[in-house]
């Protein structure tokens, strides 16, 4: 595709500020929700910190040429979970998401090693487009569901009771729901949806190049105006923004980092313990691995230029795996490439590795500011959804195009883009234990045995031809 700045171009000053919070508004909401979903006193900010020091660490080892966010994995939620679980306390428990992503990390670094030896034409040869082209897609659309849920959910959020039957007995359980209206929230979204379009395709200049901050600002008024109104004629169905956040919030607070928490649990630190921890982020690894090597296959094809030979994969797994250990000694959260980052850079046109390194700094500094991460933290779902169906949809398009130029006349290539296509979007997923496989990485992994026990017969009629020529000579 073509594009408004090139990897090494760089912006005016006023327009990289601008930039950089694009793309910070584009990973934010998912790198804090990790954070919040496994909690046991996790911080948000202390992970957009290590989101943002773990990013600089991946610019360092590739070298700054590849233009790429990495932000909190949701990949390792299980492993995280299974962490705290098996630890003898919470700040033991710090101590075990930090091991663990440490173990993740030694995983990236032993693979680069083998990947720096034997170099990445295996790669092409396991996963060629017809592979590595829908399951692209898949990263995208196993999204899907995360942004249109969204679409209709607000901030505020109200305690509804629920009765349900457990051992035989009807006992309340209180969940918190969205108090807003879907249908204002959808309104909002489509605000957002549209602005975010019409800047893109029909803006001019600066407008043309920001389109997801002018959506976001659009839809957020829109949400602020609903809310505002609720507020005062007391119609909670009408609030779509928490703005009660902004009472409890300091203008300048050092994050809590995970490893003064994890010093004190140390102690608590057994050799079972290792294991348990080991046995549930290492097989992650690898299947993080695979959707690593989608990640950069899909952000080569939107910057013109092949990641994966030049810096090099190993360099950009050297870059995952060292920035996800360090980032996770801030913030807890193994660290990985982000879809909604690569979805920024292909809808914008700015592959500009400057931008990253900004975004990366502002998002480090932005960690101490509270007033700065409180706005961000308002920003309603509504609005994010409205957004994130240009990002997902973006990368599932770009992995749609990698397979423009395969023959999908043959069945071979017919039935392998089919597997990979149908286990992704109907959701399949493998447990062992406390090892999840992703729907990215069963439909990856299918498509790459249909391929290869496919391949046979293209194989054997290369055979039979060479050996028809043969006999005519």
């Amino acid at each position: 595709m073509k594009l408004t700045y090139d990897i090494k171009d760089k912006p005016k000053f006023g327009q990289l500020i601008v930039f950089a919070f694009q793309q910070l508004l584009a990973i934010l909401a998912a790198t804090i929700a990790v954070p919040s979903i496994v909690g046991n006193g996790m911080s948000q900010s202390a992970a957009l910190f290590g989101a943002g020091v773990g990013t600089i660490v991946y610019l360092l080892f590739t070298k700054f040429k590849s233009p790429v966010f990495l932000g909190s994995s949701f990949a390792f939620i299980g492993s995280m979970f299974a962490a705290f679980a098996g630890a003898a306390s919470a700040q033991a428990g710090m101590a075990g998401i930090i091991l663990g992503a440490i173990f993740a990390g030694l995983v990236y670094v032993v693979i680069a090693i083998v990947v720096k030896i034997a170099g990445v034409k295996w790669i092409d040869k396991l996963m060629p487009a017809v592979v590595i082209g829908p399951t692209v897609s898949i990263i995208g659309l196993s999204l899907a569901g995360n942004a249109i849920g969204d679409l209709t959910t607000g901030k505020v959020l109200v305690p509804v009771v629920n009765q349900v039957i457990q051992d035989g007995q009807i006992v309340e359980e209180t969940t918190m729901v969205s108090a807003a209206n879907p249908y204002i929230a959808f309104l909002c979204g489509m605000v957002t949806l549209f602005v975010v379009m019409i800047c893109s395709v029909f803006g001019k200049k600066m407008a043309k190049l920001i389109p997801f901050i002018i959506g976001i600002l659009a839809g957020y008024v829109v949400a602020a105006v609903f809310t505002v109104i609720g507020i005062k004629t007391n119609n909670v169905s009408l609030q779509i923004i928490d703005f009660s956040v902004f009472s409890d919030m300091k203008l300048f607070e050092v994050p809590d980092f995970t490893f003064l928490m994890a010093a004190k649990g140390l102690s608590a630190i057994n050799a079972k313990y290792v294991a348990t921890v080991a046995v549930a982020y290492v097989p992650v690894a690898f299947v993080v691995f695979a959707e690593h090597i989608a990640d950069h296959k899909n952000l080569s094809s939107v910057v013109n230029h092949e990641l994966l030979e030049d810096p090099g994969l190993h360099r950009t797994l050297l870059g995952d795996g060292v920035g996800s250990m360090v980032g996770a000694l801030f913030g807890g959260c193994p660290n990985t490439t982000y879809g909604e980052s690569v979805g920024c850079v292909a809808i914008t046109g700015n592959a500009s590795i400057v931008t990253i390194l900004a975004t990366a700094v502002m998002a480090i500094v932005i960690s101490f500011f509270g007033p700065f991460v409180t706005f961000l933290s308002t920003i309603p779902n509504c609005v994010m959804g409205g957004v994130c169906i240009t990002l997902y949809g973006f990368i599932a398009v770009s992995g749609l195009k990698m397979i423009q130029k395969v023959d999908l006349d043959q069945n071979k290539n017919l039935f392998v883009v089919a597997v990979i296509l149908i286990c992704g979007i109907g959701g399949l997923t493998l447990s062992f234990g406390a090892v999840t496989l992703t729907e990215v990485a069963c439909a990856l992994i299918l498509g790459i045995i249909a391929n290869v026990i496919l391949a046979r017969k293209k194989d054997e009629a290369a055979v039979e031809e060479a050996a028809v020529e043969k006999t005519a000579e």
